[in-house]
């Protein structure tokens, strides 16, 4: 029978300074990189030189069951005072809900165009 200690066992090499030295590279190559691609040249957005920057965005609201909101004014009072702003609004916003069927819209955006107005763009809300 041996009663001698036993001799300890060798531990491996620590391997927390390893995982701190992978990220401090991952730090330094996150710092160093690029992350989008640059511009090839620099690029000055235009400036406005008439009209008012402050002036009120033009919005017709579509709900759901088909009525018509502009400015106050309810359905086909709507598409009047659209109609009567049509050479002051550069480009009419048609805020249609979800549940608008497709050819309700595209009927309203042609009568839009027949009633003079040059662009419209059409963003939705609802469900």
């Amino acid at each position: 029978m041996d009663f001698s200690t036993p001799k300890k066992r060798e531990t491996g090499e620590p391997i927390l300074p390893m995982i701190n030295v992978v990220f401090l590279l991952l730090i330094f190559f996150l710092l160093s990189s690029q992350i989008a691609p640059r511009a090839p040249f620099a690029v000055v957005p235009p400036k406005l030189e008439s009209g008012d920057p402050s002036a009120p965005e033009a919005v017709l609201f579509m709900a759901a069951d088909g009525r018509l909101h502009f400015a106050g004014a309810q359905d086909e009072g709507a598409i009047a005072a659209v109609t009567a702003q049509a050479g002051q609004i550069g480009v009419l916003t048609l805020r249609a809900d979800a549940q608008v069927p497709a050819h309700e819209v595209a009927a309203l955006i042609a009568r839009l165009r027949a009633a003079g107005i040059a662009s419209v763009t059409l963003t939705g809300t609802g469900s």
